[in-house]
């Protein structure tokens, strides 16, 4: 993605994506901490004379997308994706992920009346032709907020604003901190008003949609709308011409997008398996595509397309199921029954895995050990742990002192009761590692005598994967799966009591109250919330609900016709800037 693809998809946290708050983000990668990788720029500027219009084509690398094309609603990164090309966020944002004035709208803050001022530009229409207003930018809120609403979303940005909860419980039919005070302004006063505040994809709801289409759609079957399956539209530099269900999308610009003209006349977007994405590349049949770090040595020296490169805000990770997710209280509900409720069985996988060897052998270096859930390019607030170094005398120590011993003489070790036990691990198919490193985890686990089986035998397609885990399927016990954070560093979203993405399902009354100190007015004062952040890291490594197990680079593909296409965070480059130097992509 460009960087004005990514500052949208990078708000919304979903299944995997982007990140930053030290300098190393505009650096190459080889400068990136934690990584003594290859040396890749972050952007491609070329000199030569731009054609007029052309066909832009974009590889959509993965499985097939599901559809969900709507920014309130999409989970999974294929959608997400598409969404970035046709929709932008409300405000733009810095190289720290701080919310500046380079988007649509323009953010003030009150913070002693615990309130935001949001300001749009007058005289700007959607692709119908209809004009924008600051209805437009409610509307999200009373969708997401709504009792019937079936999507994600509802969490950071919107549980916070004063009246919501009423709103959300069908006690209120409008939310009392919402002040609309003409048809470019809206004033949004909050009952929760933290330090996220002021963070990209924190506090401030991002989404604007056409309240003259959706006030018309049923918020119960929203998500299975026309509007978001067949006519989706935003203020982004592109509109939708026509969609194959799951293999491609063909876009035109959008003649009313708001930064002005875009260079090309057409944008094709294209589903494309990851196995075979490099020789597409370089068949020259495709202007840019990411490129999968485990096949870096057959694409490093390609001729006729540069890569380029970013450390990504996201972080792979091997999760437990620890409880199930209740939709009447909205709440999770742990379940301490389970055998993976023993932070001992979780402790002692984490130390039975070689995460340096995983990221040297599968993926060229271009993936490190994770050493926290809050990531390195949240600078200060990130705390090095120690919970997932490879150790494998220790993983057998824990084991052996909390009662999990062999006591059949199988080779497998059975719980603190004697009873036999087998985790059941769902992992996802796609790239040409997928197999083996599954096969590794469950090959070192086994080596401290844990009997971990595959989910069907198999490994899972990427969005039978993510539907199967948030249903809670009881057939999954442990699995293989990626985050990507936006660019807010609190960790509610995913690890919260209310938290929709907080797949594994746990929840302590001591994490509630290390969450509730980073959200704190407190955590204003940057000392304190240094030490918050810091202490729910030590908690968590000490828990380990889950494992962090790899930060990521993204890598991109820039076909030697392309100029100005930028990964850097907070770049402003944008479909007016970037622009083709050939009628073809160069073969």
């Amino acid at each position: 993605m460009n960087k004005t693809l990514k500052k949208s998809a990078a708000l919304f946290s979903s299944v995997l994506m982007l990140s930053s708050l030290t300098l190393s983000s505009l650096t190459p990668i080889a400068l990136a901490e934690e990584n003594q990788g290859p040396q890749i720029e972050a952007a491609v500027t070329r000199e030569g004379d731009p054609i007029e219009g052309g066909e832009f084509r974009y590889a959509l690398v993965g499985d097939p997308f599901s559809g969900i094309l709507n920014p309130m609603y999409w989970s999974g990164q294929p959608d997400g994706e598409l969404v970035s090309f046709f929709t932008e966020s409300l405000y733009g944002y810095d190289e720290n992920f701080l919310i500046d004035d380079s988007g649509f709208a323009k953010i003030e803050f009150h913070d002693d009346e615990k309130a935001v001022t949001i300001t749009i530009p007058e005289d700007v229409k959607w692709p119908d032709g209809e004009p924008v207003t600051i209805d437009d930018v409610i509307a999200p809120y009373e969708i997401v907020g709504h009792p019937d609403y079936t999507g994600i979303r509802y969490g950071k940005g919107y549980v916070d604003v004063k009246g919501m909860e009423a709103y959300k419980n069908g006690e209120a039919d409008s939310i009392e901190g919402l002040e609309r005070i003409n048809d470019y302004t809206l004033k949004v006063h909050y009952d929760n008003y933290n330090n996220s505040i002021r963070q990209a994809g924190g506090a401030i709801a991002s989404a604007i949609q056409p309240a003259h289409i959706v006030k018309d759609i049923d918020v119960e079957t929203f998500e299975d709308s026309d509007f978001v399956r067949k006519n989706p539209m935003g203020l982004g530099p592109f509109k939708v011409e026509s969609i194959v269900p799951g293999e491609s999308v063909s876009f035109v610009p959008n003649e009313n997008y708001w930064r002005g003209d875009v260079n090309v006349d057409k944008l094709t977007v294209e589903v494309v398996n990851q196995t075979s994405v490099v020789q597409e590349m370089k068949a020259g049949n495709y202007d840019v595509a990411s490129l999968p770090a485990d096949q870096y040595e057959t694409f490093k020296d390609a001729e006729n397309f540069d890569t380029v490169g970013i450390l990504s805000n996201a972080y792979n990770y091997v999760g437990f199921k620890l409880g199930t997710f209740d939709e009447e209280s909205g709440e999770v509900k742990p379940d301490e029954s389970k055998v993976t409720w023993n932070k001992a069985l979780r402790q002692a996988m984490a130390h039975a895995i070689d995460i340096d060897a995983i990221g040297e052998q599968f993926y060229q270096g271009l993936r490190s050990r994770a050493t926290s859930l809050i990531i390195p390019l949240f600078g200060e607030l990130h705390k090095p742990q120690d919970g997932n170094v490879y150790d494998i005398d220790l993983a057998n120590q824990i084991l052996d002192e909390a009662g999990f011993k062999d006591t059949n003489n199988d080779g497998f070790r059975e719980d603190p009761n004697g009873e036999p036990f087998t985790l059941k691990l769902a992992a996802m198919s796609g790239s040409e590692v997928a197999e083996p490193e599954t096969q590794y985890y469950m090959e070192a686990w086994k080596a401290i005598g844990i009997n971990v089986e595959l989910v069907d035998g198999r490994l899972l397609e990427f969005n039978a994967f993510y539907d199967r885990l948030k249903e809670d399927d009881p057939a999954i016990d442990v699995y293989l799966a990626a985050s990507g954070v936006g660019g807010d560093p609190n960790p509610y979203t995913f690890f919260g009591r209310k938290g929709l993405m907080n797949y594994s399902r746990w929840a302590t009354e001591e994490n509630d109250k290390l969450l509730e100190d980073i959200s704190s007015n407190d955590a204003f004062e940057e000392d304190f919330r240094i030490k918050a952040y810091g202490d729910w890291q030590d908690y968590m490594n000490e828990e380990m609900p889950v494992i962090p197990t790899l930060y990521r680079y993204e890598l991109t593909a820039v076909n030697k016709r392309v100029s100005n296409w930028d990964t850097q965070i907070g770049s402003d480059l944008n479909w007016t800037q970037i622009a083709l130097l050939e009628d073809q992509p160069v073969k």
